[in-house]
């Protein structure tokens, strides 16, 4: 009959002297706790990796709801890009041609004639061709009466073309007359600058350019 061998009674420094119903225990005990450090060690790392996966799967879901809000919109945006282009051919159309251009410079320099301006400089510079259109740079020095600079921009507003005056480096101050005294008039001097739209051919070429030019830039970078 084995004899019962209580735990303060076991010396742990000496094992192998135990009887051998409490080495069978021990080892029992050790191999769970193992198992059990084993399971706790596996499941925490799963669930680190679980966690991350939730993580990430909740980022994807964001990404796709955001992407799929702008493939919804895509449609209505290419429709109003569409049509923001169809208006601004329409804009351009109502400049002046190629053609039309000398002309409207001397339609401009007769009106302001008319108006009873005095055209003391009227000199039209070289285009510059953009995207879009050219733009006409005229240098110029008018004298005249409040009133008849105010004619002069009636007069041009009503020209059968579309035209657009943007005025650069422009002043306008009362013109000195003899002995420094000021005649009453005012001389209005700078350059103002008129457009007109380019046709397909030129459109076509500007374009050309342009792509050149980026292919350069991009080789220049490498």
């Amino acid at each position: 009959m084995s004899k019962k061998v209580k735990l303060n009674e076991l010396d742990f420094n000496n094992i192998g002297g135990w009887p051998q119903n409490a080495k069978i225990g021990f080892c029992v005990l050790v191999g769970v706790l193992i198992l059990l450090l084993a399971w706790f060690l596996m499941i925490s790392g799963r669930k680190e990796e679980l966690e991350g996966l939730e993580s990430q799967e909740s980022q994807l879901r964001a990404d796709f709801e955001t992407k799929a809000g702008r493939a919804a919109n895509l449609e209505p945006l290419r429709q109003q890009l569409k049509q923001m282009e169809q208006v601004l051919q329409q804009m351009l159309r109502q400049l002046p041609s190629k053609t039309e251009m000398p002309d409207l410079i001397v339609d401009i320099s007769q009106t302001a004639l008319s108006s009873g301006l005095s055209n003391e400089l009227f000199q039209p510079g070289p285009e510059s061709p953009k995207e879009f259109y050219a733009e006409k740079p005229i240098a110029l020095r008018m004298v005249g009466s409040y009133h008849q600079f105010g004619a002069f921009v009636s007069g041009v507003a009503s020209l059968p073309r579309v035209v657009i005056l943007t005025m650069h480096d422009i002043s306008l101050q009362p013109k000195p007359g003899a002995n420094g005294i000021s005649s009453g008039a005012l001389e209005l001097s700078g350059t103002v600058r008129t457009y007109r739209y380019l046709d397909e051919e030129e459109t076509a070429e500007q374009e050309k350019k342009a792509a050149e030019a980026a292919k350069a830039a991009t080789a220049g970078g490498q």
